[in-house]
């Protein structure tokens, strides 16, 4: 389970995140909305440890993101809307890299990799530089890195911006087996289609501020709009 309580994060006196608590249960997608500025993305750095709260908690599986940063970080993935690949790395040298970083146990990495290759599509492409692959095949290094370490917590930041309708149609096939295998996910998108598709609840911000979090069988499309 994750749970966010008080969150709150200013500059000067501007809040970008004013006291926002949430919590996010095993097996659920929420999906988080807001214009630009809302503090969507500040509230996900806070998340997986990229920025420092002003105040408040963040715990990932009952460890705290600030107490216990390494613990938290390496049970959380985030594939943000611009994937911070290392180009002049194989796919395969990129992911082993991510699991060092992951503190993967050693005898785990390549069953581990194997899978996650195999999850995304990737293993005809395992020995190719990164530099050389395509938009979406670059989008799926980017889904395999937040995968690595069997992670609690995924956060998905425009997952879809550069895939094809057959590849959306993969991605979601894994969301729905990492829901089902118990992952926590966050769900980033302006497309409010597949935030309706693939999501259980919607969280909506603006202006730093949580508007409503509500379930996605009580939402539509037009309610999302009037909500933002």
């Amino acid at each position: 389970m994750i749970e966010i309580k008080n969150l709150t994060k200013r500059y000067g006196q501007i809040h970008a995140v004013n006291d926002i608590s949430l919590t996010i249960k095993k097996g659920e997608i929420l999906g988080f909305l807001g214009p630009n500025g809302a503090g969507k993305s500040t509230t996900m750095n806070i998340l997986t440890g990229y920025l420092s709260p002003t105040s408040g908690t963040v715990t990932i599986d009952g460890f705290d993101i600030m107490d216990s940063p390494r613990e938290a970080k390496k049970l959380s993935g985030y594939l943000p809307e611009l994937p911070p690949l290392y180009q002049d790395m194989t796919v395969s040298e990129y992911l082993k890299f991510i699991s060092e970083l992951k503190s993967v146990p050693l005898k785990q990495r390549k069953r581990q990799l194997d899978e996650i290759l195999y999850l995304v599509k990737l293993g005809d492409m395992q020995d190719r530089l990164i530099k050389n692959l395509s938009k979406g095949y670059k989008q799926r290094v980017g889904i395999a890195q937040a995968l690595v370490g069997d992670p609690k917590l995924i956060v998905f930041d425009e997952p879809t911006s550069s895939l094809s309708d057959s590849e959306v149609e993969r991605l979601f096939s894994i969301i729905e087996r990492l829901k089902n295998e118990g992952c926590g996910i966050i769900y980033i998108s302006h497309k409010m289609a597949e935030i309706l598709r693939i999501c259980d609840t919607v969280t909506v911000m603006r202006d730093g501020e949580h508007i409503v979090t509500e379930n996605v069988e009580n939402m539509t499309h037009e309610s999302l709009i009037h909500a933002m």
